[in-house]
């Protein structure tokens, strides 16, 4: 198999209010509306995020982001997503929840 993207999902229960959160989170608008329900962020490298209109499953999902530096996340972030930085395997993390509840940790790359 030859992928050319990887992009993660989460659900929510009102796209307008989680698409609100993440584009303060990520510090810009979506990238696509693909259909109705789905906005896109994309990224460098062929990855990039996904987030849906379905609200069966909405709360239930974890997004993991890699960044170079979570002490200057948390610092942009700290208005609109408060949470407290941790030390995982000697790296700070930050866990975030958003408006469904789903989990979002940014973890430092090490790049």
């Amino acid at each position: 198999m030859h992928l050319s993207a990887i992009y993660a999902n989460l659900n929510c229960t009102d796209l307008h209010r989680s698409e609100r959160w993440f584009r303060r989170m990520f510090g810009r608008r979506c990238d696509r509306r693909p259909m109705p329900g789905l906005v896109e962020w994309r990224y460098q490298g062929g990855c990039g995020f996904q987030l849906f209109e379905n609200p069966d499953d909405a709360g239930k999902g974890t997004l993991t982001l890699l960044v170079q530096d979570v002490r200057k996340e948390h610092e942009r972030l700290s208005k609109i997503a408060p949470g407290q930085l941790e030390i995982g395997n000697g790296a700070p993390i930050l866990r975030l929840h958003d408006p469904d509840g789903n989990l979002v940790v940014l973890a430092e790359s090490g790049d």
